[in-house]
């Protein structure tokens, strides 16, 4: 069977949990069928095993988003790349799925890795009218999919509401997954005296993009209530608009003017030095108002981290409550921010508190995230899952 997987993120342009679960899932699935990638942005190293091409954006569309990434879908829809099947990863590349699969009479498969109507805050990001786009580019494509594959049952459960004129018996649940012996506990800790981090210190870390969705800004909120024993560290970069980016900005200063501690790491580091944060933070900390699964708790669990994160989407799926970490629920409203902010930032630090206090719970907790990794978030399970659904799939269409 030969498999195109259609995305904007690959190697070594990748910035998000979509981007990574194309990188790990396209080299296990490059051991089961032949597979071949269409992304985005500038040429990407050759792969002996995988047929990968970078699609530029056309240059009288550069800067007008969406059409930006509409022109670069036409382009990869037109090729014919002799696939049997398409598999393409958020609306950024879904249609070129939709539109490659009816160009050239093959299956398409699209993975949902978060939902547009469940983003209002994007439209900040594209416009208005962009992001009217941007979800008319989702709705057709999930509408009209061979096979939908959400990452997390309440992504599954998302999908529905969003988008009824789906048929639920083609929306399947495949979690994300994670390397386990490339995201391990390590000794090494030079990528954290040479960002300031004090070794004495216990410290709280966050990674991730500076975007609504990840919530950063409450866990910036939360920090002058934080045990001021404890750095707190912030892996954010990336900021989606100029705005969140201000915003960021003044919490961090509000939240220095309380309290020292405060490392704002501004930019995104090389995953190896991630992999340093991650394995000797005190707690890692997930703030998000969305997220369909959260692979970056899988991240720190695998590198035996307590975890600290919101109750919402499919987080209560990874994070095992009591067990790996701590939940903290918060009522969102439909525009997805919290109902309560303030509250939300002092539960936040409540729980990271509770783990700050007891480092003897917070190693039992970080274990037995890894333990749970092992047992039920591989690349190698995710993968058997896919390709099952790949041959169904395609055998339905005959």
């Amino acid at each position: 069977m030969r498999v195109t997987l259609v995305t904007r993120e690959y190697p070594p342009e990748v910035y998000g949990g979509a981007g990574v679960h194309v990188e790990y899932l396209s080299r296990e699935l490059a051991e089961r069928v032949d597979v071949s990638v269409r992304c985005f942005g500038a040429p990407r190293p050759p792969d002996p095993r995988i047929d990968v091409r970078a699609v530029p954006t056309p240059p009288e569309l550069a800067g007008s988003p969406p059409f930006d990434v509409l022109g670069v879908d036409l382009a990869v829809a037109a090729e014919d790349t002799g696939a049997d099947l398409l598999h393409s990863h958020t609306w950024y590349a879904n249609m070129a799925g939709h539109l490659g699969g009816l160009a050239h009479r093959v299956p398409h498969v699209m993975t949902s890795h978060s939902l547009e109507p469940l983003r209002p805050w994007k439209a900040e990001q594209l416009g208005d009218g962009g992001y009217a786009l941007s979800t008319w580019c989702e709705r057709t494509a999930i509408e009209a999919a061979d096979a939908v594959i959400a990452v997390s049952d309440a992504m599954r459960d998302d999908v529905l509401r969003c988008y009824p004129a789906v048929d639920p018996e083609r929306v399947r649940v495949i979690h994300n997954g994670i390397d386990a012996d490339e995201y391990h506990p390590v000794e090494a800790t030079q990528a954290l005296t040479d960002n300031g981090v004090d070794p004495g210190r216990p410290f709280v870390v966050f990674v991730g993009r500076i975007t609504r969705q990840k919530g950063i800004v409450h866990l910036v909120r939360a920090a002058p209530r934080i045990d001021p024993a404890a750095q707190i560290v912030l892996l954010a970069g990336a900021p989606d608009t100029e705005e969140i980016g201000r915003e960021m900005a003044a919490a961090v200063d509000d939240a220095r003017a309380e309290r020292d501690g405060i490392l704002w790491i501004d930019r995104m580091l090389p995953k190896e030095q991630v992999i340093q944060f991650l394995s000797h933070a005190a707690v890692f900390v997930c703030p998000s108002v969305y997220e369909p699964l959260g692979i970056v708790n899988l991240e720190a669990m695998a590198c035996e981290t307590a975890v600290v994160a919101s109750a919402v989407g499919g987080i209560p799926e990874v994070v095992d409550d009591q067990r790996t970490g701590l939940l903290v629920p918060v009522e969102l409203l439909p525009g997805g921010e919290p109902a309560d902010p303030a509250g939300f930032s002092a539960d936040l630090a409540a729980r990271i508190d509770e783990l700050l206090a007891d480092a003897g719970r917070a190693d039992d907790m970080g274990a037995a995230g890894r333990r749970r990794v092992l047992a039920e978030f591989t690349w190698s399970a995710v993968a058997d899952r896919t390709v099952e659904l790949y041959r169904q799939v395609v055998a339905d269409r005959g």
